[in-house]
């Protein structure tokens, strides 16, 4: 018998605290680090049925949380909070689908999960639902629904939408070529920390496309981008930095240390 099954068999609190109070309650723990503690919260919940404490248990054990890894416990749990309607539980399932681990990798079975949890509102799975829509790799593309789903996340701070959605006005894809919207796009995923975002906002002012030409101000972003990881920014990054004179170099690089600017709306 698993510590968690033991758990369930503990009688249930008997102090009249509702389900969100006992929920909340483990949130709290568990944004403390105290894992061990939450789990034993959302336990006999998730026995009880509460499909987001199911959720939060699969998540548990798929990363090793207060518990050692268990993909097998982490799939039931997942799978349990899927059939009981929680999107974040749908979320999670779906990664595993797509990857293939702990189960059968499965891309339809993983793009109805996203697009389940996408519709419940989730704005990771409707970014990974877009992304899955618009690269036709595991799936038929669509344009037209890529940037729906990718508007919808971007509207819940998805800054990876946010790159996206400005790379379908740069490509076309479903829309007519806007350099401006592109830009647009691109400067609010840039603006939030996404290095993508940063790296193609970097190529605009440095190809005067959609914005200023402003060599100093695209190397600022492709800094911000080469340090945030993006493969993208080495596409430019040496023809940038060619063009400027050693002061303008020192410039860029301190505005790049500094911290991000606000982000516009």
């Amino acid at each position: 018998m698993g510590w968690l099954d033991a758990l369930a068999k503990k009688p249930p609190r008997d102090d009249g605290a509702t389900v969100a109070e006992r929920m909340a309650e483990a949130y709290d723990a568990s944004r403390r680090g105290d894992y061990v503690r939450a789990l034993k919260i959302w336990g006999p919940l998730a026995h009880a049925g509460v499909p987001r404490a199911q959720s939060n248990i699969g998540a548990c054990f798929w990363e090793a949380l207060g518990v050692e890894r268990d993909v097998a416990l982490a799939t039931k749990w997942l799978t349990l909070a899927a059939e009981g309607g929680d999107a974040i539980g749908r979320r999670n399932l779906a990664a595993l689908y797509f990857r293939g681990e702990g189960v059968e990798q499965d891309y339809a079975r993983a793009m109805e999960l996203y697009r389940a949890a996408a519709e419940q509102g989730d704005g990771p799975a409707q970014d990974m639902l877009s992304w899955m829509l618009l690269e036709g790799e595991v799936a038929v593309p669509d344009f037209v629904e890529a940037k729906r789903w990718a508007e919808a996340a971007a509207a819940q701070s998805q800054t990876s939408s946010m790159t996206r959605l400005g790379m379908i006005f740069h490509n076309a894809l479903g829309v007519g070529r806007d350099a401006i919207q592109a830009v647009h796009w691109w400067r609010r995923g840039a603006e939030r920390g996404d290095a993508d975002g940063q790296a193609m906002l970097g190529a605009a002012y440095h190809l005067g496309s959609g914005a200023p030409r402003d060599t100093v101000e695209a190397y600022v972003w492709l800094l911000r981008a080469r340090a945030g990881g993006s493969p993208l920014a080495m596409q430019f990054f040496v023809a940038v930095r060619a063009a400027l004179s050693p002061e303008d170099v020192v410039l860029a690089e301190a505005r790049a240390a500094a911290p991000l600017p606000e982000p516009a709306p």
